[in-house]
């Protein structure tokens, strides 16, 4: 494989994406840093197939991405391959309003073929290639210039061990026929409404319990007006405000800005500043939310009951054997919180519908309803129909009448 040197020019970096656009795919990875900011700032780029790789300075002077993120958002012919790619997209969607596509991650694909939840980058590499990554690069100020040699190094290592693995994943999957397992997945991780920060939508990333309307409606209010704050200062939203303050605000409003200082999570000079200012203006003109947004209610079936928690447990038990006899993760099969309505009586879950009925959920519409028990051969636990231990006990019952 072919290793560039740093791309800090506008016309190499475009000829290196006219030939990785004739690929059936690019792998991506991404080096940044958001701690002190709310944007998170771009500091290196990797990109590379199984022919050559290069990492790309987008903090050069004078430097132009667009052949680059052409590339990743406008080619539906070269599939993206990304690790862990969250945050990642969120940053080509910071730049462009798009996400890259198609677009394939490794990390979910693992779940599918393996009983790995979130299998992280250096286990990756270690499983599928026998190689050990060093990680003494992995936490160094990408933001400085000059790079190192070794940060460079380390980091087109991201997409090259990935252009290996790659094919060796998909192999798998067409050979245990779960690809169509992933495609909803991917679709999610591509969602560009995943990655957009609308200040009147940012209440809904915060845990409240209940649907008060004056309640909710002061939460959003309040939520709103911090990532305002957060984005025109540029610095974390928990930076101005944390989640639980926020939360605890929106139940409690204070009656005047003295009161600020009584709140847990604020400092005493909120009782006197120009931020505490504008947070009591944004209260006082907060208004009920509607009924149309009121968060929906939480679904639930009849009260679990003692019983019920049991047939819960069951599910959960039957859930980690059949993760483990098709090597899946159980997780891409279903939630706990499924598990559990099911119990409740509810019938409208994911884990009921299309291929994860086939391989998960018509057995556990059976546990619930009796037609399945679980066995013990061999020292083993297993799963097995009731009509099938009847028919088993007729047969033993009968060779012993004779």
């Amino acid at each position: 494989m072919k290793i560039h040197d740093l791309i800090t020019e506008t016309a190499p970096l475009a000829e290196l994406c006219t030939r990785l656009a004739q690929s059936d795919f690019v792998c991506v990875d991404t080096e940044f840093m958001r701690e002190n900011t709310f944007w998170p700032e771009l500091c290196l780029i990797q990109i590379g197939n199984e022919e050559e790789a290069a990492a790309i300075d987008p903090m050069a002077p004078g430097i132009d991405l667009a052949p680059l993120l052409d590339l990743m958002c406008n080619n539906e012919d070269v599939l993206k391959i990304f690790h862990a790619g969250g945050q990642d997209v969120e940053i080509i969607f910071n730049l462009t309003g798009k996400t890259p596509h198609p677009i394939f991650d490794t990390q979910i694909a693992m779940m599918a073929i393996s009983q790995n939840e979130q299998i992280g980058y250096a286990n990756l590499v270690e499983s599928w290639l026998g190689l050990t990554i060093d990680k003494g690069a992995r936490f160094t100020d990408w933001g400085r210039r000059p790079l190192s040699e070794r940060q460079i190094e380390y980091a087109i290592g991201d997409v090259t061990h990935l252009a290996k693995i790659f094919p060796k994943i998909l192999k798998r999957l067409i050979k245990t026929g779960r690809g169509e397992w992933l495609d909803a997945e991917m679709e999610k991780l591509a969602d560009p409404a995943n990655y957009r920060t609308d200040p009147d939508t940012a209440w809904q990333r915060i845990r409240s319990a209940g649907r008060n309307p004056q309640v909710l409606g002061r939460l959003k209010a309040l939520a709103a007006w911090r990532e305002q704050e957060a984005q025109h200062k540029n610095i974390p939203r928990g930076r101005i405000m944390r989640d639980e303050t926020l939360a605890d605000i929106a139940s409690h409003p204070p009656k005047s800005q003295a009161d600020l200082a009584k709140v847990r999570g604020l400092s005493n000079a909120w009782k006197d500043n120009d931020i505490g200012k504008r947070l009591l203006k944004v209260l006082e003109k907060a208004e009920p939310m509607p009924a149309d947004e009121l968060p929906a209610r939480e679904r639930r079936g009849a009260p679990l009951g003692k019983e019920g928690a049991l047939v819960a447990d069951l599910l959960k038990l039957l859930l980690k054997i059949r993760s483990r006899e098709i090597d899946v993760a159980s997780r891409l099969l279903t939630r706990t919180d499924e598990l559990e309505l099911l119990a409740a009586g509810v019938r409208d879950l994911p884990m009921l519908q299309g291929w994860r009925f086939e391989v998960f959920g018509r057995e556990a519409l059976e546990l619930v309803e009796g037609k399945l028990a679980f066995a013990v051969q061999r020292g083993k636990l297993l799963m097995t129909h009731i009509d099938t231990v009847h028919a088993q006990m007729r047969e033993a019952q009968g060779e012993a009448a004779e």
